[in-house]
C-alpha cells in the first residue's frame, strides 16, 4: 500500500509538508486520519526507534559536514501510510507554541478515529540545519517526545501506540535550502495494526 498524500496545492508529493498558515487554518482530523489509514493488518516494521536514532548518528559520522551530504533513508518506511505537518516550537526549545495547539488537537482527534484504532505510529521529528547536526538530533527527539506527551495528556491518546523518534536534519525536505522552515516538520507513520511500543521502545502486540 502506497502512502496517502494531501497537499495545500493538491500536488502529488511523496511527503506532504503544509505551510504554517495552512497547518493552523485548514488541517482537519479527517484529512490526517484518511492519510494514515490503509495499512494492511499484517504489516510489521523490523526497525526500532533506537535503531533509527543510531542510524542518524552513524550518518553524521560516516558523512561529516555542516549539512548532510547524503540524506538518511529508511526504505522500510516508504510504503507505509504517513502524514507530515509543521508544528511550531519556541526557538531552540521543545515547547510547543500556542499557534500549534489546534494542529496537535487535530492529530489527536485523528488518532481517536475508529479507522485508526489498534494501529501503532512513529512520531518523527525533523529540524532545519541551524545548529550542529548531533545537537539537532537531540532537539528533534525532545520535540517528538513533547508532541507525544501532548497527545497523551490532555488529549488522551494511548501512549502505547506512539513512539517518538528524532532525526534532526538528516532527512532535509529541501536540501538546497537547509535552513528553510519546510525542513522543520513532524512526520507520523502508521506502522501497522496491533503494533505497540513498550517504555524502552520494544514492540509488542496491542491488547
Amino acid at each position: 500500500m502506497k502512502p496517502h498524500h494531501i497537499s495545500a496545492a493538491a500536488g502529488a508529493l511523496f511527503l506532504v509538508v503544509l505551510t504554517a498558515a495552512v497547518a493552523q487554518t485548514r488541517l482537519s482530523a479527517g484529512q490526517i486520519a484518511t492519510s494514515l489509514a490503509g495499512v494492511s493488518g499484517d504489516t510489521r516494521l523490523d526497525l526500532t526507534a533506537s535503531q533509527m536514532r543510531q542510524a542518524a548518528l552513524d550518518n553524521i559520522r560516516n558523512y561529516p559536514g555542516a549539512v548532510p551530504p547524503r540524506p538518511l533513508s529508511f526504505p522500510q518506511l516508504q510504503n507505509l501510510a504517513q502524514f507530515t505537518v509543521e508544528v511550531d516550537f519556541d526557538f531552540n526549545s521543545a515547547v510547543i507554541k500556542p499557534s500549534s495547539y489546534r494542529t496537535v488537537g487535530s492529530i489527536a482527534d485523528a488518532l481517536h478515529n475508529p479507522i485508526l484504532l489498534g494501529y501503532g505510529f512513529l512520531v518523527i521529528g525533523h529540524t532545519d540545519s541551524v545548529g550542529g547536526r548531533e545537537y539537532n538530533i537531540g532537539l528533534s527527539q525532545r520535540r517528538a517526545e513533547a508532541i507525544v506527551a501532548a497527545l497523551v495528556d490532555p488529549f488522551g491518546v494511548n501512549p502505547a501506540v506512539l513512539q517518538p523518534v528524532g532525526l534532526g536534519e538528516e532527512q532535509l525536505r529541501d536540501p538546497a535550502h537547509p535552513t528553510a522552515a519546510v525542513n522543520r516538520r513532524v512526520q507520523l507513520v502508521n506502522v501497522g495494526k496491533k503494533f505497540c511500543f513498550g517504555r524502552s521502545g520494544e514492540q509488542f502486540q496491542c491488547q
